[in-house]
């Protein structure tokens, strides 16, 4: 099998082995993902993304992997492509950091109250939901509207590159607050009182269905592959959670990475004045369940931090940070991750210097300073999420699974156990593409369903533990008091 998993950053194209007991993973393709300002818009260079999964698909060809029998695309959520009637995309995928959506919850508010949002769809608020941009497009850009027959999530337009099938999976739509928490489908009336057409939609399909296979022009372009197009768990949490190797349904998972997603796994919407007041969100899982979660800064903090420092000219690896880190004093200073000063590129350790500044902290001195204000703060960040979950839900979970790219920080991970003062389980890192090879497994028939998914997993991946420091308790007690007053 191929997976196809697009970050926001880089996207790879991994191939999938399954022998009846263990996966197996081999990279065959990576790339750079850039996305362009042209002419005051920030969008994503979706042609070059298109090109290159092309060119994963024809190293297959080339190769010994090309009797792959399936291909699946995860990525990002909230962004979409606009499909004329005559088939062409109308203008690339505006990136969800574009600044059109400042401000524009506001202007949607006064056709649709917030409330009656979050009732129907059960999304937290963040300014680039899709129902958000949709509103933006309405409001900025009425002509390119007119002439839009389908708008199609970025996973769901690069399958119709692929195929020429236009369907749009569920996960991948439950992200931007345009479905029905309850009913599953569209919330056409809501949307209609926001100004956004309905011929706009495509069917909704699941996760594990066949699309079909690759259309003949782009078989003359990569070669003899005679694989099927799969919908996945598309947004690439959806597919992260696939991978979280629990046993039973009572657990906690972190998707670590650009993004710390952190949420359980219900069977049935959870839609309360507390779930409303906190600010959490029901998105679709894999197999009917919902991904009760909430989005939270993550490493984009550390991320955006680098960058800064290779842009002053000072080259330096996360590993040298992550050491920095715990060789400076833990708890100086916190942050609020999720502060809407933190959202945009730039001078990241300046904003955490003034952000400590201005609420009368201790302003970090140097590059393990930052990094440890980030990591004590995410931690104490995770802790209040995994509490309102508690809450929530009525029982104490026992224990967090850590998954992705943020399992390779394990400073960060131990201090999510002694924070939080439970087991903390780190891995698989590639969660994402495993759980997109695991849906490609069930859509085959070689697996029955999630559950047997991660028996997989364990069966075939490293997970460390990670116990909590009960001696550190009464210090992340005290500083956890000052994190939720910054709250």
């Amino acid at each position: 099998m191929l997976a196809i998993d697009l970050g926001a950053s880089s996207g790879r194209g991994i191939i999938g082995r399954f022998d009846g007991e263990k996966l197996t993973l081999e990279e065959n393709h990576r790339f750079p993902n850039e996305p362009q300002n042209i002419a005051g818009t920030f969008s994503w260079d979706i042609m070059r993304i298109f090109c290159e999964i092309k060119n994963s698909i024809r190293k297959c060809a080339l190769s010994d992997d090309r009797d792959i029998t399936s291909i699946g695309i995860d990525t990002w959520g909230v962004d979409y492509g606009f499909i004329d009637k005559s088939g062409h995309m109308l203008s690339n995928p505006v990136h969800y950091r574009d600044e059109r959506t400042v401000g524009i919850q506001d202007y949607a508010f006064k056709k649709v109250p917030k409330s009656d949002i979050y009732a129907e769809t059960g999304i937290q608020f963040m300014d680039f939901n899709t129902v958000f941009q949709l509103a933006a497009d309405v409001r900025d850009n009425p002509a390119l509207l007119a002439a839009a027959d389908k708008m199609l999530f970025v996973p769901d337009l690069l399958n119709y590159f692929l195929t020429g099938k236009k369907e749009t999976e569920y996960t991948i739509a439950s992200t931007g607050a345009i479905l029905n928490a309850a009913t599953r489908q569209y919330a056409y009336s809501m949307m209609e009182k926001l100004g956004i057409p309905e011929r706009l939609f495509t069917p909704i399909a699941q996760p594990a269905s066949v699309i079909g296979p690759l259309t003949s022009q782009v078989l003359s372009e990569v070669g003899k592959i005679g694989a099927n197009v799969v919908h996945v768990g598309a947004h690439d949490t959806a597919s992260a959670v696939v991978a979280v190797p629990a046993k039973g349904d009572d657990f906690v998972y972190i998707s670590s990475g650009t993004w710390s997603l952190l949420g359980t796994e219900i069977k049935a919407p959870l839609i309360t004045p507390d779930s409303a007041k906190y600010d959490f969100t029901n998105e679709g899982g894999v197999g009917g369940t919902i991904r009760f979660l909430k989005n939270i800064m993550g490493l984009w903090l550390e991320q955006e931090s680098k960058r800064q420092w290779e842009r002053e000219g000072i080259k330096v690896t996360y590993d040298q940070l992550s050491e920095a880190a715990m060789a400076s004093k833990p708890l100086q200073c916190i942050i609020n991750p999720n502060d809407a000063s933190f959202s945009a590129p730039g001078d990241m350790p300046g904003r955490i210097a003034e952000y400590c500044r201005r609420t009368g902290q201790h302003v970090p001195q140097n590059r393990g300073e930052i990094v440890r204000c980030i990591f004590d703060s995410l931690a104490l960040c995770y802790r209040w999420a995994v509490e309102r979950i508690d809450l929530m839900k009525g029982s104490r979970t026992p224990f967090i699974n850590i998954v992705g790219g943020g399992t390779k920080e394990p400073p960060l991970c131990q201090l999510a156990a002694d924070c939080c003062g439970r087991p903390v389980y780190a891995g698989p890192v590639e969660a994402t593409a495993i759980g997109n090879l695991s849906v490609q497994m069930i859509a085959a028939g070689a697996i029955k369903d999630v559950a047997e998914a991660r028996h997989v997993v364990r069966n075939s991946f490293e997970i460390k533990l990670y116990e909590p420091k009960t001696a550190d308790s009464a210090m992340w007690d005290e500083a956890y008091a000052k994190f939720e007053k910054l709250l």
